[in-house]
């Protein structure tokens, strides 16, 4: 067999599809953005048969510009944008509704509903996850009661569920593989990540018949063959996990302590702690970091809706700057003396505040305030947002060797040194970048490498990462605390009535 993996990253705004060689480096690209549709404030919605139609023309592209055949590819990794909830018809494999995203809100009133009747326990017991409406099982209780007829058919057994990792098998393969990874299935508030099954209280509260649900593997597995009619020949599909857990195991965050954060149109952060099931006491979320012949690896992680977000909406909505990565630029010319803070709460606050009723605000403003000091509070937001989620992970679990925590980032974001300095200072923490940022691809597609015996096991995987640079902390600690301290007190301003 030859060393090419292909990896099919299917992210929120864009569907993206790489084929690397034998050496594990990049040898073609394929990319295709995709509509977002709003049909309610605070809903967001994907068109699956859109995201199909992205994954068969990225591909194709990618094989076309690595220079082979599909026939040349030894096996297929995919990772995927997590908690996004397709359901379609078993039969004819059309679905019954567009996509409802991980960000939408729409379930926020069910999930007090819940709380009311004192369940959050009980969920995030079974789950490590926190009753809100970024999870796939409330998103997946709407849809069985607001589309017409299915629950009648989900009852009957003829609707298929699946986050986008196993909508996209389902089409890949057929309709012959019905299958999901231990990583996405612990997302869905319906995943016992203790037992690692379907935990059946779970899903008679939700009112989710279990034969709606996919069978669940390990995340590097045989999850079926392709039809060759979509790419020119059979690839097997060896390897799947939800896009934050492909970014860590892309970083090689193998070891406990180790700890990674994306920033994409959301930032996440995960840290390792191995065998260890840690129960947060600061509202992060205990999830299945990876899940490796047999043996489960838990992690903390801590989410932040808004990152990369926050670029786009300068962009596009303030039209302050042309381009993303004008960002860093226009950022470092910011008045010094001014201190400007958003809170981009645009779709709620994340970890460690889960307030979905939270919105975005900007605060210190004067007569002098310019687009430099706005883009400025944009991207030190994202940094704020990441100490707040290091600090909960630190009062969660201390890793064990005493040693500093570095942070491996990578993401759209992790380009700007801007950027990256900033967070550094902000975290009081060395912070390190990778040589090859397309971390969650390359986490899927070692997954799949790996199991087909053409790319190297996780000791050799993890000795070839190599870093492009690290960022060391430069300032003083008045001028953190301060900055921090204001930081604080904007976001104390901006939770909602009923979080404040």
């Amino acid at each position: 067999m030859s060393g090419y993996v292909l990896a099919i990253d299917q992210g929120t705004t864009s569907t993206r599809a790489i084929v690397f060689d034998g050496k594990m480096k990049v040898a073609g690209v394929g990319q295709k953005e995709f509509t977002q549709h709003y049909p309610k404030p605070g809903w967001v919605e994907h068109d699956p048969e859109e995201i199909w139609s992205s994954v068969l023309v990225t591909v194709r592209k990618a094989i076309e510009a690595a220079g082979i055949t599909a026939k040349d590819i030894s096996a297929l990794g995919i990772t995927n944008q997590r908690e996004t909830v397709v359901v379609w018809d078993r039969e004819t494999g059309k679905p019954i509704h567009n996509a409802i995203v991980w960000q939408d809100r729409r379930t926020a009133s069910y999930c007090e509903k819940l709380k009311r009747q004192n369940l959050e326990k009980l969920f995030t017991r079974r789950t490590g996850l926190l009753l809100d409406p970024y999870f796939s099982g409330t998103k997946l209780a709407w849809l069985l009661t607001n589309v017409k007829g299915a629950r009648s058919l989900a009852a009957k057994g003829k609707l298929c569920f699946g986050t986008i990792d196993t909508f996209l098998i389902w089409r890949l393969t057929g309709g012959k593989s019905f299958v999901t990874d231990a990583t996405n299935a612990s997302r869905t508030l319906m995943y016992n990540i203790g037992a690692n099954e379907w935990d059946e209280e779970l899903l008679d509260i939700l009112r989710v018949p279990a034969a709606m649900l996919p069978e669940v593997k390990d995340c590097a597995d045989d999850f079926g063959v392709t039809d060759s009619s979509h790419f020119g020949a059979e690839i097997p599909i060896l390897g799947v996990a939800g896009d934050q857990q492909a970014a860590t195991i892309g970083q090689a965050c193998f070891e406990r302590g180790m700890m990674k954060s994306t920033y994409g149109t959301g930032c996440f952060a995960l840290l390792n702690t191995g065998a260890d099931m840690v129960r947060s006491k600061s509202r992060l979320l205990t999830t299945i970091a990876y899940r490796l012949n047999g043996e489960t690896t838990y992690a903390l992680e801590g989410s932040i809706f808004i990152a990369g977000a926050a670029v786009q909406w300068l962009r596009d909505g303030l039209k302050a700057i042309q381009r993303a990565s004008d960002s860093g630029e226009l950022a470092a010319k910011a008045d010094p003396l001014q201190e400007v803070y958003l809170v981009p709460a645009f779709t709620g606050l994340g970890a460690p505040h889960w307030d979905p009723d939270a919105r975005g605000a900007i605060f210190g403003l004067t007569r002098n305030t310019g687009p430099e000091e706005i883009v400025r509070a944009a991207l030190e937001a994202v940094c704020y947002q990441s100490r707040d989620l290091l600090d909960a992970m630190h009062r969660d679990w201390r890793n064990g060797s005493g040693q500093d925590t570095v942070l491996r980032v990578d993401g759209g974001m992790v380009a700007s040194d801007w950027t990256m300095q900033r967070l550094a200072d902000l975290l009081d923490a060395p912070v390190d970048r990778p040589t090859i940022l397309e971390t969650t691809a390359l986490g899927a597609a070692w997954l799949a490498g790996s199991r087909a015996g053409v790319w190297p096991d996780r000791a050799g995987f993890a000795k070839a990462w190599a870093r492009d640079k690290r960022f060391e902390p430069g300032m003083d600690d008045k001028t953190r605390n301060a900055k921090l301290k204001g930081w604080k007190s904007a976001v104390s301003r901006t939770l909602s009535t009923r979080q404040g």
